[in-house]
């Protein structure tokens, strides 16, 4: 029987589009049924003390997520699926990051999509329904992990952080364990000292 995974991802998060490669390698492997979702770093962090620089970022940080939302209202799940393809393709593994607005409608017109979509970037009339997405993904795993966070059934977990995404039967193999340790009960963390930043081939 096919099982759902539900992932959700903010956009600016590298480590996150590479757990989103990862998951579409092992849907080649395993029957599972991945479903994206949005969350935001920028509603993670509001109200925390951070450095200058990452304030900053967070700030950018709404603009992409906001759209992502409203392609979701517009084209559904799979408009999602595209839109964050030519995102990830552009802002990570281009490295198209000097301008997020020319980089949002770079993605929507690359996913052929509305480009004036982009407009919703820099209004909050979104945020409602931005913050409710965000919530379903990070109530059950608690405020103190970031992205990716991904539901099985009744076991969310934040991660796996991995470079690169893994391929093939690798893939499933990573799917198995992760879901078999975060499902049991009083399992909080597995970790070690990361060595190596993203990698996106």
């Amino acid at each position: 029987m096919t099982q759902a995974v539900d992932l959700w991802v903010c956009p600016i998060c590298p480590w996150a589009w590479i757990t989103s490669r990862w998951l579409k390698e092992a849907s080649q492997v395993r029957d599972i049924d991945v479903r994206l979702h949005v969350m935001s770093l920028a509603v993670l962090n509001e109200g925390r003390d951070l450095p200058e620089q990452y304030v900053e970022t967070m700030q950018k940080a709404w603009g992409p997520a906001r759209v992502m939302v409203a392609v979701e209202q517009r084209y559904g799940s799979e408009g999602l699926e595209k839109f964050y393809d030519a995102w990830g393709q552009g802002f990570h593994v281009r490295n198209e990051r000097d301008d997020f607005d020319a980089a949002i409608v770079a993605a929507l017109l690359a996913a052929d999509l509305d480009p004036s979509l982009a407009e919703i970037a820099h209004s909050d009339d979104i945020d409602g329904d931005l913050r409710i997405s965000h919530h379903a993904g990070m109530d059950a795993v608690g405020m103190e992990v970031g992205t990716p966070v991904i539901h099985v059934g009744d076991v969310a977990f934040f991660g796996p952080v991995v470079t690169p995404a893994p391929k093939g039967e690798d893939a499933g193999r990573l799917y198995d364990g992760v879901v078999a340790v975060a499902s049991i009960p009083g399992f909080f963390e597995l970790k070690r000292t990361r060595t190596l930043g993203p990698l996106f081939d």
